[in-house]
């Protein structure tokens, strides 16, 4: 689901939850690339011992992370916009919808500052999610080696896959739930055009506790863990298949490089595949928004086919042109202000 990654925490762990919670938390095809990227580059600083401290390598990650999505913000706005047309809008106009045409529209009516509408709790989310997901990852880590009694055992490949797969996962769906308020509010935020209904993350808070009750917060979380399990699976999968593949065939290009393409690939990969889950969450996060009439009423399944029935197959990928065209800017900027941060980090001593 739509990149987000979770770029967070590169540690061992921390990187590992993030890997596997990103992509579904947010629908990332950014998030999955650029989480990808940073784990080969822990994986290298650890065979050069240069490791970072923990604290030093989330707040590296995170910051990060929190940088690329607010100079990519524009596009991720566009998204939005793009994915919930089709809820209030009259479907034949949708087919004269394009990014050109409302990047303008927002330019004209709401002004150049709207298109970061929601970036400042994309932000606030990112500390409380890299933190979670990297405590969670190491709880569940131990868990289950404890069940699988792999404790003291190294080089069991499919235990260790089994670790990795299970206790991401599970990391993923506990910082999805914790942190999914702020989702939600995000996401009423970069979606109100003209008419401003919530005034401010604490009035967005507030006014949805009000009128739809404090679950109204987790409305569309049913989406989103549905996609845990196959974004973690295709991102993973692809990733390790393109490295083994350009490896094979050009062993002595830069692994930065290689990093940056696989990652990428793979995000996009992931986020094309799980992408409908991601439109259908973004819908049922607005519904009821602002006083509005439901519009999806037989839940997430029913959403789906109300959709496909309403807008065809095409409107399950109403959006995914803006998010692919942030991949490549979005990993970068993550790399190079990873890399800047890291070199700044490692010259303050460390007590972790």
């Amino acid at each position: 689901m739509n990149m987000e990654a979770r770029v967070g925490a590169v540690v061992e762990g921390g990187q590992r939850a993030l890997n596997s919670a990103a992509a579904a938390a947010h629908g990332s095809i950014l998030d999955a690339g650029a989480r990808r990227f940073l784990q080969q580059q822990h994986n290298n600083s650890h065979q050069q011992h240069s490791q970072l401290g923990t604290i030093q390598q989330l707040l590296a990650g995170g910051v990060a992370g929190a940088f690329s999505k607010t100079c990519t913000a524009p596009l991720a706005r566009l998204t939005i916009l793009f994915q919930v047309q089709g809820m209030h809008s009259d479907v034949t106009a949708l087919s004269k919808a394009s990014i050109w045409r409302e990047a303008s529209r927002v330019m004209n009516e709401e002004g150049f500052r709207a298109f970061w509408k929601g970036n400042l709790v994309t932000i606030a989310h990112r500390l409380p999610y890299s933190s979670v997901s990297f405590y969670a990852y190491e709880r569940y880590k131990s868990l289950l080696q404890s069940v699988l009694g792999v404790e003291n055992h190294r080089g069991n490949g499919t235990a260790d896959l089994a670790v990795h797969f299970i206790g991401g996962g599970m990391a993923g769906i506990t910082a999805a739930s914790a942190t999914y308020p702020l989702d939600l509010v995000r996401t009423r935020l970069a979606a109100q055009r003209n008419t401003i209904y919530y005034r401010g993350i604490l009035h967005a808070f507030h006014t949805i506790c009000r009128e739809e009750g404090f679950l109204g917060l987790y409305k569309g979380l049913g989406a989103t863990l549905l996609g845990v399990g196959p974004s973690i699976a295709i991102s993973f999968s692809v990733y390790e298949s393109l490295r083994s593949f350009w490896q094979s065939k050009r062993p002595n290009d830069s692994t930065v490089m290689a990093s940056l393409a696989c990652g990428s690939l793979s995000g996009i990969a992931s986020s094309t595949a799980t992408f409908p889950l991601d439109l259908v969450r973004r819908r049922m996060q607005l519904e009821g928004a602002g006083g509005r009439a439901r519009v999806y009423k037989t839940g997430l399944f029913g959403a789906f086919a109300h959709i496909i029935q309403t807008e065809g197959l095409r409107g399950m990928y109403r959006g995914i042109l803006p998010e692919y065209y942030k991949v490549v800017p979005g990993v970068g900027i993550v790399f190079m202000t990873y890399e800047t941060l890291k070199m700044l980090l490692s010259c303050t001593p460390s007590g972790y």
